[in-house]
């Protein structure tokens, strides 16, 4: 329904609302407790960042002092960029995935006339 294409790189985690405490928000691209989305009930709201998926390792050089001294480092596969809120308890979501998430009764309140999916 929705183009998961718009965000190929971005996750979405939702979580409980009793750790919005621990959210670093250098991390993900809410900017503060105050603007996080909540579900209805209040228990629940989500945080978005990007991700890198590495699927084969590959060399790079990084500077290692401020006299521009360099080294070699591998970065194997996997998948970087996760904020440290990240859990695996909690479901990570595409874009498509969370817009149909939220267009349920739990996160949007109904108006006149609408339907969900």
């Amino acid at each position: 329904m929705f183009d998961e294409n718009l965000y190929p790189d971005r996750r979405w985690l939702i979580i409980p609302t009793s750790i919005t405490s621990s959210i670093n928000f250098g991390e993900v691209e809410e900017d503060s407790i105050d603007n996080l989305r909540l579900s209805i009930d209040g228990t629940q709201t989500f945080v978005k960042y990007n991700i890198n998926i590495v699927t084969t390792p590959y060399s790079e050089s990084i500077i290692i002092d401020f006299e521009g001294n360099t080294e070699e480092v591998i970065v194997e596969p996997g998948i970087y960029g996760r904020p440290s809120i990240y859990s695996s308890s909690y479901q990570e979501y595409t874009h498509d995935e969370i817009l149909n998430i939220l267009n349920t009764p739990e996160w949007t309140v109904p108006t006149s006339g609408s339907t969900f999916l």
